[in-house]
């Protein structure tokens, strides 16, 4: 068993609601550094690569600097995505750890952001992304809300141009801004939400084929978008991965989706699921 990535979620508070993020009802929490070293050991021979995002933000952990020495000593290489709000304070961090491989920055949070400007706002962004291709790490700037709010994309896309000057070459459907630096467009998509209507089951999704995710209390859920721990396939603290993965129940979600078939609920009210279908 081998996947591409895991999400490990070592918080799962924010300092912003975006309304395009449903935010979470569980219990807030901060993992501690000895509890992610331990999920992460779990996860390691399994994957090179750890993405520390579910829920949160995880610039707002306090001992991030111990939970990125830790990934160090393990030998992940780690993915963070941020809102952007906290990289003049933590940008330093990323840049200096030679745990991090790559920061994915959600421009599209700046619509939650009251107390910020957007002009200061995407000028921090853009000179961490610059800061990050220069130490060789990837930046990917993301404006995962086209047909959502296109003026303000227009504004952000404007203000990036004082600093990554066009042209912007299309690179698989991102755009190359500089070395190692790109802006990802995308649409917006419904998250999987109880609550919202049945979708029917024909899609396809990578949950547990190329990803798992784990939230902050060990709880194993097959996809970075189980917000709330519906589909809770076990606890990684108390059980290794392969016994989790070998569940009848997630064995069901795998051959489901290998058949354009989501059997799951929640796995039903997935818009991003509908990109794949």
């Amino acid at each position: 068993m081998k996947l591409k990535k895991a999400y490990l979620e070592i918080t799962n508070v924010c300092n912003l609601a975006c309304s395009f993020c449903p935010g979470t009802k569980r219990e807030k929490r901060f993992m501690s550094p000895e509890d992610f070293a331990f999920l992460a050991g779990r996860l390691r021979p399994y994957t090179d690569y750890l993405y520390l995002h579910l829920m949160g933000e995880p610039l707002l952990h306090p001992k991030l600097e111990e939970i990125l020495s830790r990934a160090v000593e393990l030998g992940f290489k780690v993915v963070v995505t941020t809102n952007g709000t906290l990289l003049p304070r933590r940008g330093e961090l990323l840049l200096s750890s030679p745990a991090v491989h790559k920061v994915n920055v959600s421009l599209q949070s700046f619509e939650a952001n009251p107390a910020g400007e957007l002009e200061s706002y995407v000028s921090a962004c853009a000179a961490f992304a610059q800061a990050a291709g220069e130490a060789g790490k990837l930046c990917v700037l993301r404006l995962w809300n086209q047909k959502g709010l296109d003026s303000l994309n227009e504004q952000i896309e404007g203000l990036l141009l004082r600093s990554f000057p066009k042209p912007w070459p299309e690179s698989r459907g991102s755009l190359r801004l500089a070395d190692r630096v790109y802006l990802e467009p995308g649409e917006r998509f419904d998250w999987p939400d109880m609550d919202v209507e049945d979708k029917g089951e024909r899609c396809f999704c990578y949950g547990l084929r190329d990803q798992v995710g784990v939230l902050c209390d060990g709880t194993v859920v097959p996809c970075c978008l189980d917000h709330e721990g519906d589909i809770a396939l076990g606890d990684l603290f108390r059980q290794e991965l392969p016994e989790i993965m070998s569940t009848q129940r997630a064995r069901n979600i795998y051959a489901g989706f290998s058949q354009r078939q989501a059997v799951e609920p929640l796995c039903r009210r997935c818009g991003y699921a509908r990109r794949f279908t």
